[in-house]
């Protein structure tokens, strides 16, 4: 009850202040993420209601460094499901327990304006990555030695959209995390959602999907970058015009 009067204090009294500090614009680009996902107006109601009750003994880097526990977690899910698909049953669970722990986990430390944006900004993505890996290591062992040529073209894709997001923080200092109207969460629900059909139809429509996933892949990062090409040159030669410019008629 106390801890319900603190929460509903801090939401009543302060709605401007934590929100600006959560979603608002960053000293650090890397701590302000640019999400144009299509759950995102849900997610932040969520945050609204989430982030005053989290309990003060857990902190925002307790939460980061959980990810490594999913994801081993997932990868032991992945070995027995070999045997037995059902466990995938508790690699989604591993996913749902990854999206709360990565989800809120920036937003805590914004809230609660503990800083470690930077620290959080480098483990964060870190493990991230690792935690991308631990997935696709899972389904190696459902899968025949024939179709791991393809699971490791999958990685590629994905791992490079990673490197376009980061390449393109450096050049605009925008932290763009979605792609369209997909973002990390819809990226998770449709993880979930490719498990719940292996354990119902099996993993033959993994094997086959493999090679067009990767394909998927690969047109919609040319798009990508054939997009941010030209977005840093318009930049570059608007840079060089100024500098050109005389004295007197620059801003």
């Amino acid at each position: 009850m106390q801890r319900e009067m603190m929460a509903r204090s801090l939401v009543e009294t302060e709605p401007g202040d934590w929100s600006v500090r959560v979603y608002g614009q960053q000293g650090f680009a890397g701590a302000g993420k640019t999400n144009s996902g299509l759950l995102v107006p849900l997610e932040q109601r969520l945050a609204a209601f989430v982030l005053p009750r989290v309990p003060r003994w857990l902190e925002t880097y307790h939460l980061t460094l959980l990810t490594p526990v999913w994801s081993i977690l997932i990868v032991v899910f992945g070995y027995l499901a070999a045997r037995d698909l059902r466990w995938l049953w508790m690699a989604n669970l591993m996913i749902v327990l990854h999206y709360f722990t990565d989800h809120f986990d920036g937003k805590l430390g914004k809230f609660r304006n503990t800083g470690l944006s930077k620290w959080g900004f480098y483990m964060d993505h870190l493990f991230d990555y690792g935690f991308l890996c631990s997935i696709l290591l899972g389904y190696s062992f459902l899968l025949p030695q024939r179709a791991l040529f393809s699971m490791l073209l999958v990685q590629c894709v994905f791992s490079a959209f990673m490197f376009h997001t980061f390449l393109m923080l450096a050049a605009t200092e925008e932290f763009r995390v979605s792609f369209s109207i997909f973002g990390p969460t819809e990226m998770r629900i449709g993880l979930i959602i490719i498990n719940a059909l292996m354990v119902r139809f099996g993993t033959r429509g993994l094997k086959g999907s493999l090679p067009w996933i990767a394909l998927g892949g690969v047109v919609a990062l040319a798009v990508l970058a054939s997009r941010a090409q030209k977005k840093l040159w318009q930049a570059d030669m608007l840079a060089k015009a100024r500098e050109n410019a005389p004295a007197e008629t620059r801003p």
